[in-house]
């Protein structure tokens, strides 16, 4: 069974439009969603959680139908978004004594740990938190409730290096378990690059690549030449480039790419950089 299966989605807005989205997330696997300001990601987030009503498509998460008595569902995904929505009057403590009313699987144990590992302070005002501290109350509250499925929007942001890489780790550990799954979009590609077994890029709406991250690295490359040298190539073969003083940079399909020719290793967010620009955004 997959966790997230999303066929033919559609969702239009003035100036916007989510354009026949396809995407399926294996359960045991993490999956990044990467894209630039507006090109969909938080969109797609709300479809798949129910908070917007989609224009066309499906939605298939763990097996059902997201609009099927989503009331279930939405008892084994933990969710962490952008914002989050707590009272501001409220303390950790009392959060976690009304989330032990609102999950039938609330692990109130968990959740104190989750809150000492993150040094959040447990009797402080959620108003009086940085967002550094809101987005860790969030992922303990993700994680006190046994979830199957973790959806999570810019979880990373505004944490520290150290707490980051702490979090990953526990998000790594959480996909440990086959029947988990998690898929998380960020600015923070490097932390996508650590951490996700499959990487789907969005711009404009439009999927432009999902594909297994190793996949992506064993096939792209960076090439370093002359103008004249790029002209020799195949089209085909070049997926981006720039052009410099010092010459041409480009991304290169390296099955395409004529033997003895260097070829460097190339990052997620190098390949996103390069992709975005020669789909002529910027």
């Amino acid at each position: 069974m997959n966790a997230i299966e999303i066929k033919d989605l559609c969702k239009s807005y003035p100036g916007f439009c989510l354009d026949h989205l396809n995407l399926t997330l294996p359960q045991g696997y993490i999956m990044g969603l990467i894209g630039e300001n507006g090109a969909g990601k938080s969109t797609t987030i709300k479809l798949l959680l129910n908070m917007i009503q989609k224009d066309s498509g499906s939605i298939s998460i763990l097996g059902k139908d997201n609009q099927d008595n989503f009331r279930l569902t939405i008892e084994d995904i933990g969710v962490v978004p952008d914002e989050i929505g707590i009272s501001q009057c409220l303390t950790p403590i009392q959060v976690g004594k009304i989330m032990n009313h609102t999950f039938r699987n609330w692990d109130n144990n968990a959740y104190m740990d989750y809150l000492r590992r993150f040094s959040v302070p447990e009797k402080k005002k959620f108003k009086d938190f940085s967002r550094g501290m809101k987005m860790k109350l969030g992922i303990a509250i993700a994680l006190s409730h046994h979830p199957k499925l973790l959806i999570l929007d810019e979880a990373t942001s505004g944490l520290d290096p150290v707490v980051r890489d702490e979090i990953l780790d526990i998000f790594c550990d959480f996909t440990r378990d086959e029947h988990h799954a998690i898929l998380i979009s960020s600015h923070i590609v490097s932390d996508l690059e650590k951490i996700c077994d499959y990487i789907a890029f969005l711009h404009k709406g439009k999927l432009l690549i999902c594909e297994e991250k190793d996949k992506l690295k064993e096939e792209y490359g960076i090439i370093h030449c002359s103008a004249e040298q790029l002209e020799e190539l195949d089209p085909a073969a070049i997926q981006g480039k720039k052009q410099t003083a010092y010459g041409v940079e480009a991304i290169v399909k390296r099955n395409e790419i004529p033997a003895g020719m260097e070829i460097r290793p190339i990052d997620i967010e190098q390949l996103f950089i390069f992709m975005v620009k020669e789909a002529g955004i910027r």
